[in-house]
């Protein structure tokens, strides 16, 4: 065991934040804190690494053990380069290789006795040299760089002049490279895309040490947790194994304790009737055994209610009117700042429920093309063009359509003047701002907050084609599941930039991927994209290496610039002689022909209309059926009339036509076996 936490408790004038927290970390062991915005992980996390005191309880961290804590958007601020900042975590291999070469300059010239001091001097510096793995220090800073982002011209660039986001990932490469038994990480994940995020989930999946992370990616827990701590309503409780593990039993439990609570206000209820029906019998002995039930009542250790599943925040997305089947076209999109071309020719179309994820690395242009869709920037060259009544509704994630100066009643109320002040109210509530929260000045919100605030004026738009950046940032775990399930649920239209990829797995139909200044489609979310990109991008650069033509076909999963099943690609250095795409929905050692891709997508759609068409057929069997049974027994009780029984014509009739009925149904059960299989 490398860390022992026994009953933390700590309060903030009065509000009750942890109460008798007790988990360890064993060594080795991956650990997630998880638990809504505001349940205290950070606070638990800065007790851990000592920068807080509890109330009460104790921190300990076994003999001889090191451990390196990185808060949220924690930062180096010197006037170092990157390379250097992160050259000076491995200051003592530096002394010691500058060391070590002294001692060889020294040997030169050294006599016989102090050659064989010199040589055991040499010997135990090179051996502390390669224990501390000093032969690969460089190139493990390369490689830790890389991993989180940084190109090597970025190097010798000085952190100061370096983003917020920037610094904290060289904050985070100067952890790793130290190497403690135990590394505390608060939301690594931030800044970082989603080429990174993969990179930090092998690095610490394979790290010789125990991790201890605070984290909103889902996706990321999966991967890394063998443990989740859950820390609810001020108590901590400990489940085996990674975060789908932990919601599936969490679900059980809730569901368990729910059910127990339950139990116990019904049977709380049926006590007091009794007791109440005692008293009124206004008896000595009734009075007595009322006052006895009384008292076994006062013992019983109430149940708190559990809390109920997603139930803070309330979201409900609806088109206020249909949109056309052709939403958005785009054709030959570029865009540069100044000597940085971020993408050139990029086409692509949006129809009418396509729910889009745009994916990439930091500083591809994702967020800028989402900027010209909503002519907030202009575009290099290029045109799109939005189909027939679409209304647009935008989520910016730097929170441009809110206005710093207005307090949110206000923001609200004047964007939307014909809600009411309790329908302005109900509103806000829905996103946890309540009483005196709805006259705060937007400018005094923190991001999740004024994320609220966005997805609150999102939700009252109404609109029938929703463009997010990053929705999800600054949401808990459980407003992140509140808002997947409101977009799954929406019949509009949605193109979003997200580097959530649990997210992107449960609302995306489709995904461009930005990369190398154009987009690649592929069909699917984000595990098709995983098991389709490395041949997609083996297919791209064999494409590359030939002489290419420029031509227009056919769009299919993982052409470059590309759109939907219907759409154009442009000009693609992929594309044949021919005018045909060369690269398509690639798997195994090479990529099918897009026209091969394009006649799976078409095979795939006649399939489902076969299918749906077999379904129509079922239906209509199943009613004629019905029909002839019905009639079937309305003959049966005509002709079991006495009236009807001298009638010998009737009779007859009636008898010809039950034969037929009953032929009809001979063969329409025999139809139903064949459409039911």
């Amino acid at each position: 065991m490398i860390l022992s936490v026994q009953n933390i408790s700590k309060e903030f004038t009065e509000n009750k934040v942890l109460e008798n927290i007790s988990f360890h970390i064993e060594d080795y062991e991956k650990a997630a804190v998880v638990g809504i915005n505001g349940a205290g992980k950070t606070t638990l996390l800065r007790i851990i690494v000592g920068e807080m005191s509890p109330d009460s309880g104790l921190v300990a961290l076994s003999k001889d053990k090191t451990l390196g804590y990185l808060a949220q958007n924690d930062a180096v601020d010197t006037g170092n380069t990157i390379y250097e900042e992160l050259l000076s975590v491995k200051q003592e291999l530096i002394n010691l290789e500058k060391r070590i070469r002294e001692c060889e300059i020294s040997m030169q010239n050294a006599g016989e006795d102090e050659l064989e001091r010199l040589m055991k001097q040499y010997a135990a510096l090179t051996h502390a040299f390669e224990a501390g793995d000093g032969y690969a220090y460089k190139s493990e800073i390369t490689g830790v760089l890389k991993g989180l982002g940084f190109e090597e011209a970025e190097f010798e660039k000085s952190v100061s002049t370096l983003s917020g986001g920037q610094k904290t990932r060289v904050a985070l490469g100067k952890l790793l490279l130290q190497k403690p038994d135990l590394i505390i990480l608060d939301e690594p994940t931030n800044h970082l895309d989603l080429n990174s995020i993969a990179w930090l989930e092998t690095y610490l999946l394979n790290y010789k040490g125990a991790v201890l992370l605070v984290s909103h990616d889902r996706f990321f827990l999966d991967r890394i947790a063998s443990k989740v701590i859950e820390i609810d309503q001020t108590k901590a409780t400990v489940f085996a194994g990674n975060y789908s593990d932990y919601a599936a039993k969490k679900e059980q439990l809730r569901a368990a304790a729910m059910n127990a609570y339950l139990n116990q206000q019904r049977e709380i209820k049926h006590q007091e009737a009794v007791i109440e029906k005692l008293r009124s019998f206004n008896r000595e002995k009734s009075i007595k055994r009322a006052e006895s039930c009384e008292k076994l009542l006062n013992k019983m250790e109430v149940l708190d209610k559990p809390t109920e599943a997603r139930t803070d925040m309330h979201l409900k997305l609806t088109p206020r009117y249909i949109s056309g089947n052709d939403v958005l076209t785009v054709e030959n999109l570029s865009k540069s700042f100044g000597e940085q071309l971020l993408f050139e020719n990029v086409s692509f179309e949006l129809k009418r429920g396509e729910h889009v994820a745009v994916i990439g690395d930091n500083g591809t242009g994702k967020t800028t093309l989402l900027k010209i869709l909503n002519l907030l920037l202009a575009a290099d060259s290029g045109e799109f063009r939005l189909g027939a009544n679409v209304e647009i509704g935008y989520y910016d994630q730097e929170h441009h359509v809110l206005h710093s100066e207005k307090t949110l009643f206000d923001e609200i109320s004047d964007d939307y003047p014909t809600l009411t002040n309790t329908d302005i109210r109900n509103v806000l509530a829905a996103f946890l701002f309540t009483g005196d929260d709805v006259f705060k000045n937007i400018r005094d919100l923190s991001g999740g907050e004024r994320g609220r605030v966005s997805l609150a004026k999102l939700m009252l738009g109404n609109a029938n084609f929703l463009i997010l950046d990053e929705p999800t940032n600054h949401l808990d775990i459980m407003s992140k599941e509140i808002l997947e399930d409101a977009l799954n649920s929406y019949e509009g239209t949605v193109l979003y930039v997200s580097h959530d990829r649990y997210f992107i797995n449960r609302t995306a139909h489709r995904i461009l991927d930005l990369t190398g200044h154009r987009l690649v489609n592929y069909i699917g979310n984000y595990d098709y994209y995983l098991e389709k990109h490395d041949a997609v991008m083996a297919a791209m650069a064999a494409g590359a290496a030939k002489p290419a033509a420029s031509g227009t076909s056919g769009s299919a999963d993982g052409i470059t610039g590309a759109s939907g099943p219907a759409g154009r690609s442009g000009d693609d250095p992929a594309s044949g002689s021919d005018g045909t795409d060369r690269l398509s929905d690639a798997s195994g050692a090479s990529a099918p022909s897009a026209s091969s891709q394009k006649a799976d997508w078409i095979a795939r759609k006649e399939e489902q209309a076969k299918l749906r068409k077999k379904e129509n057929d079922l239906k209509k069997c199943e009613e004629k059926i019905a029909a002839l049974e019905l009639r079937g027994g309305e003959i049966d009780k005509e002709m079991s009339d006495p009236a009807v029984g001298t009638q010998v014509a009737k009779l007859q009739k009636l008898s010809a036509e039950q034969s037929e009925i009953r032929a009809q149904l001979e063969k329409l059960y025999e139809e139903w076996e064949v459409l039911a299989t």
